[in-house]
C-alpha cells in the first residue's frame, strides 16, 4: 500500500496533478508514439486516440486509483485492477512496456507541472505508478501462465450470419484441428485484423454462443463513426471476411463470468451488448439452471436487435424466466414481452438477493445499476462490462 509519506504529498498534489492530467497525458501519447510508432499501429486503439477517448482513460484510471488508494489505505481496487488486467492481457501486453510507459509519463508530467514536480512529489507519483502496474503485472503474468502463453492463433470462418444490417455473426474453428481452448459465457477474445495500410489493430468481441461446441462465435456491430472516426476492425470485417477466410485470435479473457448459484439473476443488455448475454443464457440453459432469471433488454427497434431469436429461444428452455424487451420504435403491441421507449426497472420485480449482469453502453449501465440498487439490491452483486477505453470505471461495481 502507498507509504505514510507518499500519501501525504499525493493527497496535497492530487488537485493540481489531476487539473492537468489531460495535457499530461496528450504530451505522454505523443511522445511516446514519436518514440514508438509500433505501439500505435499494432497495440493501442487508433480510432480511441483520434478520438481522444484513451487519453481521457488513462487520465481517469490513475486518478481513480491515487483517489482509491488515499481513501482506503488498506486495500486495493481489485474489480478495476481484474478488469483492466483481462483487456491488458488479451492485447498481450507485456511487463517490458510498463517501462516504456513510465519513462514517458513521467516525462510528460514534469514537462506539463515544471518545477512543481520535486524530486518529493516525483518519488510519491511513482510510488503511485509501481504499486498499480506491479499489481497489472502480477495479475497479467498469472493469467497468460492459466492459458500457456500470450500467442495469437488462427481460426478457420466456417459461417457468416448476417444478423441484422450491422450486425455479422462469424462462426469460427480453430485452424490445424487444434482443440479450442476452453471458456466461460461472458468472456471474450481480441481479434487482430492486418489492415490496408498494414498497421495489425486489435479490437475485443464477446463470445455469442455458450460454451461446450468446437466452433466459436463472435457477432460484430459496425461502428459508423458519427463525431468519431468509423470503426476500422468491425468494418474490415464486415466488408472483407467470409467463409474461408482466417483470422487471429487470442485466447478467452474477461472476468465478468457466471457465479455457479440458483440465486435469482437479472441479465441487463442494450444494443450489442446483447453478445455476452445470450451466452450466458445458453450456458443457464445447458446447465438446467432452477432459479429464477430476469431477462431486459434495450434496442433501437426489434428490427435491429441482434440475436434476438436465440436470446427469446435461450431465456424459453430456463424454468423460471421472464423477458423483458424495451424498443425505442417498433415495440409489437402484441407481445407480452414488448414495451415501447427505453429500459425502465420501475414495474419489474426484483427479488431479494438478486446477483445482476450487465452489459452495453455506459449511460444504460449506469441507470440500470442505480435502478437496481434502488430497488435493494447489494451494489457489489452488480456486475457489468465495460467495453471500449473506460476499463476503470469498474471499480464503480
Amino acid at each position: 500500500m502507498l507509504s505514510e509519506q507518499s500519501a501525504v504529498t499525493v493527497r496535497a498534489t492530487l488537485p493540481a496533478v489531476g487539473a492537468s492530467l489531460a495535457e499530461i497525458t496528450e504530451r505522454f501519447y505523443a511522445g511516446l508514439f514519436a518514440a514508438h510508432p509500433e505501439l500505435l499501429r499494432d497495440l493501442f486503439n487508433r480510432g480511441n486516440q483520434a478520438a481522444g477517448t484513451q487519453r481521457q482513460a488513462l487520465a481517469g484510471s490513475i486518478a481513480a486509483f491515487a483517489t482509491y488508494l488515499l481513501d482506503h489505505p488498506e486495500e486495493r481496487p481489485d474489480a478495476m485492477l481484474s478488469r483492466i488486467a483481462h483487456k491488458h492481457a488479451s492485447l498481450g501486453v507485456t511487463a517490458e512496456q510498463y517501462k516504456i510507459v513510465h519513462q514517458h509519463l513521467f516525462a510528460a508530467i514534469a514537462d506539463v507541472l515544471g518545477e512543481a514536480v520535486t524530486p518529493e512529489v516525483a518519488a510519491a507519483w511513482d510510488e503511485v505508478y509501481w504499486l498499480m502496474a506491479n499489481a497489472l503485472i502480477a495479475i497479467e503474468k498469472r493469467l497468460y501462465e492459466e492459458r500457456g502463453g500470450s500467442e495469437w492463433q488462427e481460426w478457420e470462418v466456417v459461417e457468416r450470419v448476417e444478423e441484422t444490417a450491422d450486425v455479422a455473426t462469424f462462426r469460427l474453428r480453430p485452424e490445424g484441428g487444434r482443440p479450442a481452448p476452453a471458456f466461460r459465457a461472458g468472456q471474450y477474445v481480441s481479434v487482430q485484423v492486418e489492415l490496408a495500410d498494414g498497421a495489425r489493430q486489435i479490437r475485443q468481441y464477446s463470445l455469442s454462443a455458450a460454451p461446450g461446441s468446437p466452433i466459436r462465435q463472435i457477432s460484430v456491430k459496425r461502428v459508423h463513426g458519427g463525431s468519431a472516426p468509423d470503426g476500422e476492425v468491425s468494418n474490415h470485417l464486415h466488408a472483407r471476411v467470409r467463409v474461408g477466410d482466417r483470422l487471429r485470435l487470442s485466447a478467452p479473457y474477461g472476468d465478468l463470468v457466471l457465479a455457479g448459484t440458483d440465486a435469482p439473476l437479472l441479465l441487463a443488455s442494450a444494443g450489442i451488448g446483447v453478445t455476452p448475454v445470450v451466452a450466458m443464457l445458453g450456458e443457464l440453459a445447458d446447465a438446467g439452471h432452477q432459479g429464477p432469471v430476469t431477462v431486459v433488454h434495450g434496442d433501437r427497434s426489434p428490427a435491429g436487435h441482434a440475436l434476438r431469436d436465440d436470446h427469446e429461444a435461450y431465456a424459453g428452455k430456463l424454468a423460471d424466466a421472464s423477458v423483458h424487451f424495451w424498443y425505442e420504435t417498433d415495440a409489437d403491441d402484441a407481445e407480452e414481452s414488448h414495451r415501447t421507449g427505453l429500459v425502465d426497472l420501475t414495474d419489474i420485480d426484483v427479488a431479494k438477493g438478486t446477483r445482476a449482469y450487465l452489459c452495453g453502453p455506459l449511460p444504460f449501465m449506469r441507470a440500470v445499476r442505480a435502478q437496481l440498487i434502488a430497488k435493494g439490491v447489494a451494489p457489489a452483486d452488480v456486475h457489468y462490462e465495460v467495453f471500449g477505453p473506460d476499463l476503470w470505471l469498474a471499480q464503480e461495481g
